[in-house]
């Protein structure tokens, strides 16, 4: 059988300048931050890149219907078509891409919040923010202002300074400390390598493909596909889901004729997502709507623009989407 990937080698700033412009894809910042209730997993992953240990391959599909292809980039003026959507590897890209970039990301509790992480220079040891290491000039209280524009040996010197009202600074320690901030600030040019999968492989081998590489066993479902559609093709329909499991685990602060909250379910994206795709397909099957949804023909096997074009205005019509809209 023919090889269906290939693999290509990025630095970490290269990857998070192509998010940035929307060359690759990346879902998961407009979703809950798994990671964010064990932040020091974010901590770990910067001491990992600090120490030059390696964090695992990405895995990227590439894709087949580029033409008209919206992304979910930060910056209007850069939007452009994403060339690929990232299958394993989102968290960590995710975790990277709020810190370096300084962006918040969306809480289990769906609050949009941003991720401080810590660093002792003199120690090159990382912490969890919090009020100690804001208050501790011993520590940069934000990694977020390494990656500022700011420039390296502006940041280097004020914090030099800023250290030096507090106590006296021996030489060795400067220059500990100087090195140590310096190589923090080089993990942009820290390597990964992505599995680059074919754009034509069925949604089945693809998820086959994760599970076989995920350390860790997790399966990725067809609601996991199905939403990174939504992010990138109708990003209006996925915020009007998520904010309806939002308003599902809050009381209305006013009496309203119609809410989302209940003492007794509080759904996730994926829960609605097979109300909706039921409604609109009369399908079961997550995987096959996934396939119309992509707009691949069933006949045939091709891609088709217009096919997609027609399933998702299916997906998106009001008497389909309202039950997820909030009315006053």
């Amino acid at each position: 059988m023919a090889q269906v990937f290939k693999t290509t080698d990025y630095t970490i700033g290269k990857l998070m300048d192509d998010i940035e412009i929307g060359d690759i894809a990346l879902p998961d910042i407009q979703r809950p931050f798994v990671w964010y209730k064990k932040i020091s997993k974010v901590r770990d992953l910067f001491d990992s890149i600090y120490r030059g240990y390696p964090i695992g391959y990405l895995l990227f599909w590439e894709n087949a219907n580029r033409s008209d292809y919206k992304n979910i980039g930060f910056d209007e003026k850069k939007r452009k078509i994403p060339r690929f959507l990232i299958i394993d590897g989102q968290q960590r890209l995710t975790a990277l891409f709020a810190v370096m970039k300084d962006k918040e990301v969306l809480t289990p509790d769906y609050e949009k919040k941003k991720i401080k992480i810590a660093f002792k220079p003199l120690a090159s040891t990382f912490k969890v923010g919090d009020a100690a290491t804001d208050r501790d000039p011993e520590y940069i209280a934000n990694l977020s202002s390494l990656w500022s524009g700011e420039g390296d040996f502006a940041i280097i010197s004020s914090f030099i300074a800023n250290l030096k009202e507090k106590r006296e600074i021996p030489k060795d320690e400067e220059k500990a400390i100087s090195a140590n901030i310096q190589s923090l600030i080089n993990i942009n040019k820290y390597p990964l390598t992505a599995l680059e999968i074919a754009p034509n492989l069925e949604e089945e081998i693809v998820s086959d493909i994760f599970v076989r590489i995920n350390s860790q066993g997790v399966s990725l479902t067809q609601a996991d596909f199905i939403l990174t559609l939504l992010s990138v093709y109708w990003e209006e329909g996925r915020k009007e889901i998520e904010q309806f499991c939002i308003d599902s685990r809050k009381i209305p602060e006013k009496e309203t004729r119609f809410s989302s909250f209940n003492y007794l379910i509080k759904p996730d994206p994926d829960d609605m997502l097979r109300v909706l795709v039921g409604l609109t397909f009369h399908r079961a099957k997550m995987k096959d709507v996934y396939s119309i949804i992509r707009g691949r023909d069933m006949e045939t096997g091709e891609f088709s623009e217009d096919l997609r074009t027609q399933q998702f205005d299916k997906l998106s019509s009001p008497e389909n989407t309202i039950p997820f809209r909030t009315f006053d």
